[in-house]
């Protein structure tokens, strides 16, 4: 019996699996909320932070290193307030350090 694999785009297999579409899903939620914030963020820090998943209204930032999540942490009441205002159900963020190599 000969079986051929075919590959298949990204969007033909978010449409073929409910639980791809809503990974999918989340990870554009994060980076549009992401996106939203950044002018909040100083721009030294940007490119140190990165969007996180979400879970229900629990969203969270990753940051490259404990200097930058501190500077991040003080600015969470700010950042939960301006997507809330643009309409998201943020109840928190949290803050992960992961540093990368």
């Amino acid at each position: 019996m000969n079986r051929r694999h075919q590959s298949v785009t990204l969007l033909q297999a978010t449409q073929g699996s409910p639980t791809l579409a809503k990974l999918l899903a989340l990870a554009g939620d994060s980076a549009a909320r992401l996106k939203a914030i950044e002018s909040l963020i100083p721009v030294g820090l940007r490119a140190a932070v990165r969007a996180g998943p979400i879970e229900d209204a629990v969203w969270c930032l990753i940051v490259n290193n404990n200097a930058a999540a501190a500077k991040i942490r003080q600015l969470l009441p700010a950042l939960q307030a301006h997507l809330t205002g643009k309409g998201w159900d943020v109840k928190s963020i949290r803050v992960k350090v992961q540093v990368t190599r």
